[in-house]
């Protein structure tokens, strides 16, 4: 078997890959929707692709994986390697769970990632509402993340938050010390939240890159009584390309709240010193950002050789990605929490793929189906009038 063909399409909003072959197998990628523009990067391979045996993935993956790096570059690659266990999983009619070891359980746990609904003042009562309709959702979330402080319009909305001025352009552009009213008003937000949760239902933070560190520490502590997953991306983050391994090693040794990051990360080689030096507690690799699925499991079992748990973030919006989740899900080690469930938007994406369990998620947990490759496919019928306006080959 030998690859023909390397496309990418935007459906929607979601960079979708494509890869075909000799022997008439294809194969599928995708990226997150804040990547629309991916086009260029994922067709700079096509020429190192074409003629090899896409079944070989490592082998394949050996000749662009060091042609890539942080965002987003990495996005690129990292659709292309799921798209060649596709098709190595329908070439020999296996899921790909099973190229990647087998799996160790049959259900996915997943925790809310796109259930969510617009807030007006970023005040405590909006995160108590909030948190309220997604513990009511009916996918009956075991925890829920929310977005908060620099990775919300919080900055904006909450006269006096922090030491700066309000920046535009690249996402999460926003950082500087916080006053104490900022940080009275996290709290509070956290304690509102709380106070609708209890113990039923957990919670995680999406803090944001943004956050200096004597910030973080102080919020860290301050939260101990609460019980959180986590904090997550308060010093790095989402674009940004290093990852302050020491300065997060200060900040998780200085609180008992787990701290997590990983989401912007590209290659196992980029996790070493956050978890050799066991600098954050929780790691949470994108496994359209990292390299792959196969990257993602690496990293995982790196994690818990260092007692370091894993919980994936979500591809949004598309649900090829989610198709990728719950196959190297189904294989991580037991440091495994869930991964950022990733609800298709728009909802058309439910009616152009098919393979999807109906519903997808009971009681937090997606069952693991066992059909080959990814086990989801497009319906080109159905998703031809979504293409972007250039993009009406990709099919063919």
């Amino acid at each position: 078997m030998k690859i023909t063909d390397l496309k990418c399409a935007v459906i929607g909003q979601n960079p979708v890959i494509r890869i075909t072959t000799d022997e008439g197998i294809d194969g599928y990628g995708q990226a997150e929707n804040s990547k629309p523009y991916l086009k260029p990067h994922v067709l700079f391979y096509k020429q190192y692709l074409i003629g090899e045996d896409p079944t070989n993935v490592e082998r394949v993956m050996l000749k662009i994986r060091r042609m890539a790096s942080f965002k987003p570059w990495g996005a690129a690659v990292s659709a292309i390697e799921m798209a060649l266990l596709d098709i190595a999983g329908k070439a020999s009619g296996l899921p790909v769970f099973k190229l990647l070891g087998g799996k160790i359980r049959d259900h996915v746990r997943v925790y809310n990632g796109g259930v969510r609904w617009p807030m007006r003042n970023h005040n405590p009562q909006d995160y108590a509402e909030d948190v309220a309709k997604m513990k009511d959702a009916k996918e009956n979330f075991s925890f829920i993340k929310v977005a908060i402080g620099f990775h919300s319009q919080m900055v904006a909305t909450v006269p006096g938050f922090f030491y700066g001025e309000l920046r535009g352009g690249a996402p999460h552009a926003q950082r500087g010390p916080m006053t104490e009213k900022g940080l009275k008003h996290v709290i509070a937000c956290v304690e509102a939240m709380k106070k609708v949760l209890g113990d039923e239902v957990g919670l995680a933070l999406d803090c944001g890159p943004g956050w200096l560190l004597p910030d973080a520490i102080r919020l860290a502590r301050a939260l101990e009584p609460y019980n959180l997953l986590w904090l997550e991306d308060m010093l790095t983050g989402d674009y940004t390309p290093y990852t302050l391994a020491k300065t997060y090693r200060d900040l998780t040794n200085s609180t008992s709240t787990p701290i997590h990051t990983g989401e912007q990360i590209y290659l196992r080689q980029n996790f070493m010193e956050l978890i050799e030096t066991q600098a954050v507690r929780v790691v949470g690799p994108d496994p359209e950002d990292v390299g792959g699925l196969t990257e993602l499991k690496w990293i995982a079992e790196y994690a818990d050789l260092h007692g370091i748990l894993m919980a994936p973030h979500g591809i949004f919006d598309g649900l090829i990605g989610l198709a990728g989740l719950v196959q190297v899900a189904a294989t991580l080690p037991t440091n495994y929490i869930a991964f950022e469930y990733p609800v298709a938007q728009p909802e058309w994406w439910y009616e152009i793929v098919e393979g999807l369990p109906e519903p997808i998620v009971k009681d937090s947990l997606i069952e693991v189906w066992d059909r080959p490759g990814l086990g989801v496919t497009l319906i080109p019928s159905k998703a031809k009038k979504y293409l972007a306006p250039g993009d009406e080959d990709f099919f063919d």
